[in-house]
């Protein structure tokens, strides 16, 4: 099959549409706004919704009320958009509603800047509303990626009755590569019988609700969530390891950052240092154990984490790797992206030398 060269967002919003979305609601803000422009194009020609909400707040409550009727349903927006979505976000892990929330991050806090970042890694992985909640949150590191982990995630949104975020740094929304359409849907997925479709008289109705007035009702409520999670931390653990045999130096890296990692590595090798590169492709659940196991390797001296931020996934690299082996960092944020050089230098402080 020949390739195509797509931008990256507006093949988020192509991977989309063939992965069945046919409800999108959203707001524009930089560096996501493709998208949007893309769907406001394109949704109607296989009869799906594009709706430019008022709001990011409006945006994350349509698709509350879209998947509650059963629909295939996205949003997307940037970090400070994510944030007001957020409470949005929590009632529909607690209502257990599919849908995919694309992230494109920007540099902040606040509204930073339009450069690329990865400060929203918290956010992402720890939830940024109210309550014990969790997301299957997915970090593609190409644009080929993009498209075939925009099907999974809805697929894995049905699946679990859960949202699942795509967390882009806004360097991966912008750029262009190119892409083969491979990827086919799931064709064993459950039914939505728990959405509301209407009873036409032959069954009960559905209720969808995050509200559990009764504390004990809420607590089991909670257990059946944590139920779930564990279910998907056994299953859904993504992954990508090169270049380990031998290595001296293990960085740990997602996102475009580990595109730097991989280029620091090739610096290295030209040193006669050997470097290789762990990369999480989903960041929740996150894999702690193989990451332990790769830095566990007797040739592993070192461990460095890159990210495009102060530091936010190293608090994770740290609890994989167990005091196995020392962990350092390095990062830039607010837009300012590492060189491979600085990179390669960090990795060479880290091993004395």
């Amino acid at each position: 099959m020949a390739k195509e060269l797509w931008k990256g967002n507006e093949a988020v919003a192509e991977a989309a549409i063939r992965a069945g979305c046919r409800c999108y609601f959203g707001y524009p803000i930089t560096p996501q706004s493709e998208i949007p422009e893309y769907m406001a194009l394109h949704m109607a020609d296989t009869g799906g919704v594009f709706l430019q909400s008022e709001s990011e707040i409006a945006a994350i409550n349509m698709v509350y009320g879209a998947s509650g009727a059963g629909a295939r349903v996205m949003t997307s927006s940037s970090s400070p958009g994510i944030s007001l979505k957020q409470e949005g976000i929590s009632y529909m892990c607690g209502a257990e509603l599919p849908a995919v929330i694309v992230n494109v991050m920007r540099g902040g806090p606040g509204l930073g800047t339009i450069q690329p970042a990865q400060g929203d890694y918290f956010q992402a992985t720890r939830g940024g509303g109210n309550g014990d909640y969790r997301l299957i949150v997915l970090a593609p590191a190409t644009i080929q990626e993009v498209v075939d982990l925009m099907q999974e995630a809805f697929d894995l949104a049905d699946q679990y009755r859960i949202p699942v975020m795509m967390l882009l740094d806004g360097m991966i929304g912008q750029m262009m590569e190119p892409v083969e359409w491979t990827h086919t849907p799931a064709s064993d997925l459950p039914g939505k019988t728990w959405a509301t479709t209407g009873t036409e008289g032959k069954r009960p109705p559905n209720i969808i609700n995050s509200l559990f007035i009764d504390p004990d009702a809420c607590n089991r409520h909670n257990q059946h969530l944590e139920e779930k999670y564990k279910k998907i931390i056994e299953n859904e653990i993504k992954y990508s390891i090169n270049d380990l045999v031998d290595a001296e130096i293990l960085f740990v890296a997602y996102g475009t950052p580990s595109r730097l990692a991989r280029a620091a590595a090739r610096l290295l090798g030209e040193e006669g240092i050997k470097a290789g590169v762990f990369r999480p492709i989903s960041v929740w659940p996150y894999p702690y154990d193989a990451l332990r196991e790769a830095a566990s390797q007797d040739s592993v001296q070192a461990v460095v984490t890159v990210e495009m931020s102060t530091g936010q996934m190293v608090d994770d690299v740290r609890i994989g790797v167990n005091g196995v082996k020392p962990v350092s960092f390095i990062g830039q944020a607010g837009g300012v992206i590492p060189s491979p050089r600085e990179v390669a230098d960090a990795a060479k402080k880290a091993l004395g030398r």
